[in-house]
This record gives C-alpha cells, sequence and structure tokens, in this order.
C-alpha cells in the first residue's frame, strides 16, 4: 500500500501544439533599412486532461515592427503532458510554475528561432527565463491583490 502513495512526476510527451509565421508586408517591408523592435509575451497554462496527468503549455508570441507596419509575427505554444501523483497540494503550483514549463519551455525557444530563420530572417533567442522567480512573482501579486 506504501507504493501507491509515493509521489510521481514523469514526462509523458513534448509537442508543438500551435506554431504559426506571418509577414504580412513582404515583400516591401523586407526593403526597409530601419531596424525593427521586437516584443516578446510568454505565457504559462496547465490544463488537467485526466485524473493525475496535466497538460502544460509555454505559448510566446514575439512580433517584430518598422514603425507601427508589422515586418513578422509568430506565435508558438509548446506543450507537455505530465503525470503528477501524490504531491501534496500545496506544492502542485510550484510544480506546473516552474518545474514543468522549465522542461518545455527549451523545446520552444528552438522552434520559435528555427521558424523566424525558416521565414528569411535572423533568428530571433528568446531569453533563458528564471520560472522561479516569474511564479514567485505572480505569487507576491495575488497575495497583494487579496491584502487590499
Amino acid at each position: 500500500m506504501a507504493e501507491q502513495q509515493d509521489p510521481v512526476f514523469q514526462i509523458q510527451r513534448v509537442y508543438l501544439k500551435d506554431l504559426s509565421l506571418e509577414q504580412p508586408n513582404s515583400p516591401a517591408i523586407l526593403l526597409e533599412q530601419e531596424q525593427p523592435s521586437v516584443d516578446i509575451q510568454l505565457g504559462v497554462d496547465a490544463t488537467p486532461v485526466a485524473d493525475g496527468i496535466v497538460e502544460v503549455t509555454v505559448t510566446a508570441t514575439v512580433q517584430t515592427k518598422i514603425k507601427d507596419r508589422t515586418v513578422f509575427l509568430v506565435e508558438a505554444k509548446q506543450a507537455g503532458i505530465f503525470e503528477i501523483r501524490n504531491l501534496p497540494e500545496d506544492q502542485m503550483g510550484a510544480i506546473l510554475g516552474i518545474a514543468c514549463p522549465q522542461i518545455v519551455y527549451p523545446y520552444l525557444r528552438g522552434n520559435v528561432a528555427d521558424i523566424i530563420q525558416r521565414g528569411g530572417f535572423p533568428p530571433v533567442h528568446l531569453a533563458e527565463i528564471n520560472f522561479q522567480a516569474m511564479y514567485e512573482q505572480q505569487q507576491a501579486q495575488a497575495a497583494g491583490q487579496v491584502a487590499q
């Protein structure tokens, strides 16, 4: 019986869930000499799939613009399916918000750099992310909102 209570944390699969590249102003904008601005947005989402099975998705949106015209827009979702059982409830947030995204994120970084380069642009490398600091900041913000 004690064996059933052992904590379980396993990766079932990591996969590319969604990927798109848009170049709405090509080819004219490719002749521009001005350096584009780059805006990068990241997000993490966890969705229960079955008992003890969770899908964690890390999303990136990379948009480059010259003035108000888009050079390219990349939207990517990298996901992982994780088996998580017999963990204390107070540890689940950290597992889903830190451990799982840290496993999935390197795949997302590679796919985003690859699709941008295949689109004919110099690769945009997403920075390393400290998911623990990001998670702690979100927790502090949530605690601050509750305290008000």
